[in-house]
């Protein structure tokens, strides 16, 4: 454990205690890394460090003083959110000049106004555009922090100007001992969550502390095998299901592209990393049936599909095309 409560991502922590204690604090970062690896909990602990009031910087934030307890409230009034669009998911145009126009003033009672924009790298390319010149010319007392999943999507203008930090996905050993150490779980589920997991530290936690988590990742993972073993019909149904709810094909997508993987290692002898072994029997059907092409075409199929999510595309058509792309077991 740290000051910070957050665990497997030590050199991002000592780069942000270092920063704040020789007071070379950016204007803009850009915190990378998949869905749930702990990018939410990063920025929020950092924001805190920023207006934390504690005399001893190395003990920032201290989580007592007064902006610190507003912080945990989710009512401190130099904290700024970019909104995400109810439907979409994706940050429009509109949010960001909003949270522009709040940098511009003058905390209220902080050293630093602080926003935080999620999902960035959905946004649209105007849409970053609109965020260039309060990276150009930021006011001295704001501070941006985007959260991101990916860098492929986001203007070079934008990466040059912010301080990127990659979280990078935690170990199964270091998971398995967060769960047991500092989270009470017993052996056997501790050992699950952290294959499951993938790295995720944030999604381990979670499926602990929700059981629908893992009722959720099951549903899917059968939708998962019922693609792969059924013929197009089937294929064509599941699409047309799944368009429906393009909010919900984030996580779903992510979480085939851990079976994917997984069948790819099972091919290449390299059973130890697997992330869902408790599907260790059908995932061996699966690569008996594939060569390592069946499986990369089927990734590149999945990661082009998460990728399109956020533009303004024929969803069913876009899912059906990436089931054509799926390997017919014979």
């Amino acid at each position: 454990m740290n000051e910070w409560s957050i665990f497997g991502h030590d050199w991002a922590l000592q780069y942000l205690r270092q920063s704040l204690q020789h007071g070379r604090v950016r204007h803009a970062y850009l915190i990378v890394g998949t869905p749930n690896i702990g990018k939410h909990l990063l920025a929020h602990t950092f924001a805190s460090a920023l207006n934390c009031t504690a005399p001893d910087i190395a003990l920032r934030p201290c989580g007592t003083c007064r902006s610190c307890r507003l912080m945990v409230s989710g009512n401190h009034p130099d904290m700024i959110y970019g909104e995400l669009d109810p439907n979409s998911g994706i940050l429009k145009i509109d949010a960001v000049r909003a949270v522009i126009s709040k940098l511009a003033m003058k905390p209220y009672e902080a050293r630093y106004r602080v926003a935080i924009f999620d999902e960035f790298d959905r946004t649209q390319a105007r849409t970053q555009d609109a965020m260039l010149k309060t990276l150009e010319e930021p006011p001295a007392h704001a501070v941006i922090i985007l959260i991101a999943s990916g860098l492929e999507s986001i203007l070079p203008t934008i990466l040059s100007r912010s301080q990127i930090i990659h979280l990078r996905p935690v170990s199964i050993e270091t998971l398995y001992h967060v769960l047991r150490q500092h989270y009470g779980a017993d052996d056997d589920t501790a050992q699950h969550l952290a294959h499951f997991s993938g790295g995720r530290i944030g999604w381990a936690i979670s499926a602990l502390q929700n059981p629908e988590t893992l009722d959720q990742r099951a549903t899917a993972l059968n939708l998962f095998e019922q693609a792969l073993a059924g013929m197009r019909h089937v294929r064509f149904e599941l699409a047309d299901g799944l368009s429906k709810d393009k909010l919900a094909l984030y996580p779903l997508l992510e979480l085939w592209l851990t079976y994917w993987r997984d069948i790819l290692h099972v091919i290449e002898g390299e059973r130890g990393s697997l992330c869902n072994i408790d599907r260790i029997d059908t995932i061996s059907h699966f690569a008996k049936a594939m060569t390592v092409e069946d499986v990369l075409k089927g990734i590149r199929a999945t990661q082009t599909t998460l990728s399109q999510l956020s533009a303004n595309i024929n969803l069913r058509l876009r899912l059906e095309v990436m089931f054509l792309d799926y390997p017919y077991l014979d």
